[in-house]
């Protein structure tokens, strides 16, 4: 089965970001697992005689396998598919117990990022099996289009952000034909915007907040593919330039900075050193040159980042002229 945009952007939020899955899973099965609850990733991949198939995720937590299936459109045939992957894990993880085996299902759900009337709340099959005994399967379905911007924040749901704009995909068209509606999506997205680098706010967590928006646009971008005006909007309001700069390329910039700055603390360290005397200067000098330096340039760096102006960090890295323009705009004077 061919992978679609929407597969690959929840495959990515689970292997790069699966603590984002803990609140979800907390949604469907009524547990209470904290935010740092220990994630086992175990591998989607899993084969059979009649070829490979794969799954969209599988964890394992506090002892309990969780299968969670993301689906982008109503097919009819899900829940033979969820049993087929279900079946499938229980097996790669079965356990001997004397004579016999035991086999654990995984607690499954499928996620709709689209949905109707005729969305089931639960996906069944009834099982007759060899000995005339009936076995009900049963997996719960959620559906995004039962979700607000304010009940995701609320739960947490953060995974759901960058599926939000299917809530508005059937009127993209006319919104970027009537201003009041358009108006309207942008309104809902800087309240988005507000409330991630609220949930986010923190050095520790720039990359979540920085990949999720990435996440986001990209999924509004498809949706919004033949709409211009409709994507740039998004894109601008949950701050498309800043994510020209993805967390990787970001941390290394940060990298940079950092040796920048050293290189900057070493020659303000050696001009008070010398003043002082070479011998006792230098060492004195370089290790409050570096100090005041790097200091003065991560505070910078911080600022930056939290007001949105992350495509200025190479600018401020590399040009000595910048960082003097900025230290004096954010009032960073040099001690």
């Amino acid at each position: 089965m061919n992978n679609t945009i929407f597969d690959d952007v929840f495959r990515t939020m689970i292997e790069k970001m699966p603590y984002l899955a803990v609140p979800l899973i907390n949604e469907v099965f009524h547990t209470s697992y904290p935010e740092n609850v220990p994630i086992v990733q175990l591998r989607n991949e899993h084969q059979q005689e009649n070829g490979e198939i794969i799954t969209d995720s599988c964890l394992k937590i506090a002892g309990k396998l969780y299968h969670i299936e993301c689906q982008s459109v109503d097919d009819t045939t899900m829940a033979i598919r969820m049993i087929e992957y279900d079946f499938s894990i229980a097996i790669e993880n079965a356990q001997k117990q004397g004579c016999k085996y035991r086999m654990d299902f995984p607690k499954s759900c499928v996620l709709y990022l689209r949905s109707g009337k005729n969305t089931p709340d639960f996906l069944e099959i009834e099982m007759v099996l060899s000995d005339e005994n009936i076995v009900h399967y049963r997996v719960p379905t959620m559906k995004l289009e039962t979700y607000t911007r304010d009940s995701i924040f609320e739960k947490n749901l953060l995974m759901l952000l960058p599926f939000y704009i299917m809530r508005y995909e059937k009127d993209i068209h006319e919104m970027s034909e009537n201003p009041e509606m358009f108006q309207s999506l942008l309104n809902d997205y800087e309240e988005i915007r507000i409330n991630l680098e609220r949930e986010l706010s923190g050095a520790d967590k720039t990359a979540l907040y920085m990949n999720l928006n990435k996440l986001i646009i990209k999924i509004a971008d498809y949706i919004c593919r033949n709409e211009k005006t409709v994507r740039k909007g998004i894109g601008e309001t949950m701050g498309g330039k800043v994510l020209e700069l993805e967390s990787e390329r970001l941390e290394r910039l940060q990298k940079e900075a950092e040796a920048e700055a050293k290189a900057i603390g070493e020659a303000r360290g050696m001009a008070i050193g010398e003043a002082k005397g070479r011998a006792i200067g230098e060492a004195k000098g370089r290790v409050i040159g570096e100090a005041i330096g790097e200091e003065r340039l991560s505070t910078l760096l911080n600022r930056l980042i939290m007001d949105g102006r992350s495509a200025e960090i190479q600018s401020v890295v590399t040009n000595a002229e910048t960082r003097k323009r900025l230290y004096k705009e954010y009032g960073i004077l040099p001690e």
